[in-house]
């Protein structure tokens, strides 16, 4: 366990591959559900070429819980300073969801420092009907019933194809689940990372980001619907994206082989040299 302190703030952190010292790393931001522990299968392809940097934000996982609102800025340079004390000068960003947001805002405030940037689920600000949504999940969240702040939260980020199909495996995370979101202090969290996301806008400085940037979206997203990354594609530059089939706002647990290899591929290639 690695903790690393910035002002008052306690981050826990953790690094796999650490022996790979020739190549970037890559950082991975947490959707604001996550945690270090949901990328603990995605680690042994992570670090077969890279070493890799899992991290709490604050109100996540084993990280400090505040006791006040406060905006993704702060979360931004919490990450900017993680990465100084690790005298780290160059890296690849994966985030998805929350953590995109937070990874846009870094890419564009840092933008010499991202080699790769991979968002996932994203989009550029968030958007009246987007806040409503949280709203709706905050409101929930007040009255402490972990069954009801399941039901507002958690099927809507699956498709519903996959909710159905693999229902056996929704229910047994529904009864791990609800007993944490049954929890006052999780609960709590949730409400202000909720809020922080509210300010999130970064329409006028994608092209800032200079980053070769990789932005994947779900078909059957309806919390960040596609037209949303087509709005970050227009805007930054050097970018690709790819649309996942049959899939929604959890994209690397609908199409955890599909998505590892295509992340990992966009990170790992090499420009191949022109066909005279």
């Amino acid at each position: 366990m690695s903790i690393f302190e910035y002002k008052k703030y306690r981050i826990y952190y953790t690094i796999d591959g650490a022996n790979k010292t020739d190549a970037i790393p890559v950082i991975i931001l947490n959707g604001i559900m996550m945690s270090t522990v949901s990328w603990d299968a995605f680690i042994p392809a992570f670090t077969e070429h890279h070493p890799v940097i899992r991290y709490d934000m604050l109100d996540q996982g084993q990280s400090t819980k505040m006791n006040t609102t406060y905006t993704q800025e702060l979360q931004v340079e919490i990450l900017h300073h993680l990465l100084m004390y690790l005298k780290i000068k160059e890296v690849n960003i994966v985030g998805i969801s929350y953590g995109a947001s937070v990874a846009l805002q870094y890419a564009a405030k840092y933008p010499k420092t991202v080699q790769h940037l991979v968002v996932a689920n994203a989009v550029a600000k968030t958007s009246p009907w987007l806040k409503a949504i949280g709203d709706g999940w905050n409101e929930v969240a007040k009255s402490r019933n972990g069954l009801a702040y399941y039901n507002i939260t958690i099927p809507y980020i699956y498709s519903p194809q996959f909710y159905t199909k693999e229902i056996a495996w929704m229910e047994q995370r529904k009864e791990m689940l609800i007993p944490l979101f049954s929890n006052p202090s999780f609960l709590d969290a949730m409400i202000r990372l909720t809020v922080s996301a509210e300010t999130h806008n970064t329409i006028d400085v994608l092209d800032k980001i200079t980053a070769h940037t990789l932005i994947l979206s779900g078909d059957m997203d309806c919390l960040t619907p596609v037209y949303e990354q087509e709005i970050l594609h227009q805007r930054i530059a050097d970018s690709k994206l790819v649309v996942l089939p049959q899939c929604g706002h959890a994209s690397m647990y609908e199409q955890p082989d599909l998505f590892t290899s295509i992340v990992l591929g966009f990170i790992n290639h090499k420009d191949k040299p022109s066909i005279v």
